[in-house]
């Protein structure tokens, strides 16, 4: 069994003290030692998780990931698509529920035979975490080798790997909306394109502009490329999360999280997330079409939702229902002011540009760069951080 402090303290030597998860009982010890000592990040499912890390990856941080192998499944989307592409390195730690011949609950069963496979088939670099921490620090070694490739790395955790560690008494500060504006009026309905404009004029020198996968991205691409922008593709409902991770590590920065509705209802907990960790340099902005425009238009269920409301009552400080392109800019500027995790919805027009084109510039080329502006390539972490 190896001293949960001891592997924290080795993780630590390796600049490792950014930690997303999702808990396990498995992980519990490590988890419990994460938000004692380090900045852990508690993630309302798998998939999140991996993004807010990878946020703080892109921010300049080693950053570690913990969940349950049954959660594995719900991370394979930004796994293959966010992390794989852009390049983004994730050290991972995942739990053996259903280890094949040790007794353990019928939901566990399949995927304790697969956990394996599935981190193969995702060209992940996996090995069992060895109970002794001489061999584990070697394997640390070995795993950070593996991320300096730009790859990630994950360790298969057994039962009773790590030594009892007891939670801290925390006292959390509710973050709380102070301001919130309601539909009074009739809607402008802008096109995308025009949304995007605006919010892209109103860029300076301290702004990073995060577009959720699909048209936004290509449209703002057309728009006017910058190496502060960074264009999602696949890994949908990620990009506020990935947002959140980037925020919290580079405080120095504007993060503007440009969002699309099929996006946000496909992982509306990261509200919750977001709205609870309350980081004053994120701006996310809705532009709800009621459709998913990149596959054909089929309608979302957006027009049953209110957004504001919902990011009211997780905890954004300002939440705001802008009539049209005025509205937007007026608040963007008005943000870049007074701060504060503000949510500012927008509906628009359904449709997008003709011959749309796609970005000319590879996922991974984006990363490089954006790393390189936010000048942290490479950057490691600094004492007393």
């Amino acid at each position: 069994m190896i001293i949960t402090e001891q592997f924290g303290a080795e993780l630590k030597k390796l600049n490792f003290s950014f930690y997303s998860g999702v808990p396990c009982s498995y992980l519990k010890n490590l988890i419990n030692y994460a938000i004692n000592d380090c900045n852990y990040i508690a993630a309302a499912n798998e998939g999140d998780a991996i993004a807010i890390a990878s946020g703080a990856c892109l921010g300049g941080r080693r950053s570690v990931v913990l969940m349950q192998n049954s959660g594995l499944a719900n991370a394979v989307s930004p796994l293959v698509s966010l992390n794989y592409p852009f390049h983004i390195p994730l050290l991972g730690l995942v739990s053996l529920r259903g280890e094949p011949g040790v007794p353990d609950e019928p939901q566990h069963e399949l995927m304790g035979c697969i956990t394996t496979q599935l981190l193969e088939l995702m060209d992940i670099e996996w090995q069992y975490l060895s109970p002794d921490i001489d061999q584990a620090k070697e394997q640390l070694q070995q795993a950070v080798q593996v991320l300096d490739q730009n790859r990630s790395f994950f360790f298969v955790v057994k039962k009773n790997t790590f030594s009892k560690v007891q939670l801290h008494k925390h006292e959390f500060t509710t973050n709380r909306n102070l301001f919130k504006t309601k539909k009074e009026k009739g809607d402008q309905l802008p096109s995308r394109l025009e949304a995007l404009s605006v919010i892209n004029a109103s860029k300076d020198k301290t702004t990073v502009q995060i577009a959720t996968t699909g048209k936004t991205g290509r449209e703002l691409y057309e728009i006017g490329d910058s190496n502060s922008n960074l264009y999602l593709v696949g890994s949908m409902g990620c990009v506020s999360s990935l947002g959140l991770g980037m925020a919290l590590t580079q405080q120095k920065h504007d993060i503007i999280v440009i969002d699309g509705d099929g996006s946000l209802l496909m992982r509306m907990g990261s509200l919750a997330t977001n709205g609870f960790y309350g980081t004053p340099n994120m701006l996310h902005i809705l532009l709800d079409n009621n459709a998913h425009d990149s596959t054909g238009g089929q309608r979302t269920v957006s027009n049953h939702v209110d957004f504001v409301d919902i990011a009211a009552a997780c905890g954004y400080g300002n939440s705001l229902y802008l009539h049209g392109l005025n509205e937007l800019d007026h608040h963007i500027l008005d943000w870049k002011r007074t701060k504060g995790l503000t949510f500012l919805y927008i509906k628009i027009a359904q449709g997008s540009k003709e011959t749309l084109g796609r970005p000319h510039i590879k996922p991974h080329e984006v990363t490089a760069r954006l790393k390189k502006y936010l000048g942290c390539y490479p950057r490691l972490l600094m004492k007393g951080e």
